[in-house]
């Protein structure tokens, strides 16, 4: 059976328009959100952000040298700040020693290779390293997230209890490698998860992609 991604993506698209995901000002700064952006949202991932660059710090070695305490109150508005300080720390901690801080340099590196070596990084799980890859560094390896997961199931196009792994082969298996498509697409499953497939009170009635609906509605986990 064909894949109904493009069909999806053109719905979506038609739907929404471009969304201009993802946010920032440069590819470190990219970087950087990745890391906060993780259990919060994008409102407060922004003021921890204004508060690196009003200080200076959006810069790979300048970040890398401020005193972790320092780190921990700037990025405090997102959320579970001594976490995520130690977790920039350790990328930081990744960049300078490996790659003197170039970001030009590490996304020089093979795909597939440094995506192997952000996972081995403390506290940089599969969705934050391909946000890296993908957003800050232009490469074609698509974000899998938890709307993704349940838009995707709910439409009988994956299982429940698929990993992350198998949605983003299914995904980078049935559309073409393009980073720009990758980017949009992921963009507007968002739009899509947050506004019509919810994970409680859905909105199908009104969703771009009602007419892809299994017949019944949507389906949900046993």
């Amino acid at each position: 059976m064909n894949s109904p991604l493009n069909e999806v993506y053109r719905r979506l698209f038609d739907a929404f328009g471009p969304q201009h995901w993802w946010p920032g000002e440069s590819a470190f700064e990219v970087m950087v959100g990745a890391v906060l952006t993780q259990n919060t949202n994008w409102q407060n991932v922004e003021r921890a952000i204004r508060n690196l660059r009003d200080a200076d710090l959006l810069e790979p070695h300048a970040l890398h040298d401020v005193a972790v305490e320092e780190l921990e109150e700037l990025i405090r508005p997102a959320g579970y700040f001594r976490v995520k300080a130690r977790r920039l720390k350790s990328l930081l901690d990744f960049l300078v020693e490996r790659f003197d801080g170039s970001l030009e340099v590490m996304f020089q590196t093979e795909l597939t290779e440094l995506r192997q070596q952000l996972l081995e990084v403390h506290g940089i799980g599969p969705e934050t390293a391909d946000s890296i890859l993908l957003y800050a560094g232009g490469l074609p390896s698509f974000v899998v997230d938890a709307y993704t997961h349940r838009i995707f199931a709910r439409h009988g196009w994956i299982d429940f209890d698929s990993d992350y792994h198998q949605i983003q082969d299914y995904v980078q298996s049935s559309l073409p490698q393009d980073v720009p498509r990758y980017n949009e697409f992921h963009a507007l499953l968002v739009r899509l998860g947050k506004n019509y497939c919810r994970k409680t009170g859905p909105k199908c009635a009104d969703c771009p992609l009602r007419e892809m609906l299994p017949a019944g509605g949507p389906l949900e986990p046993e």
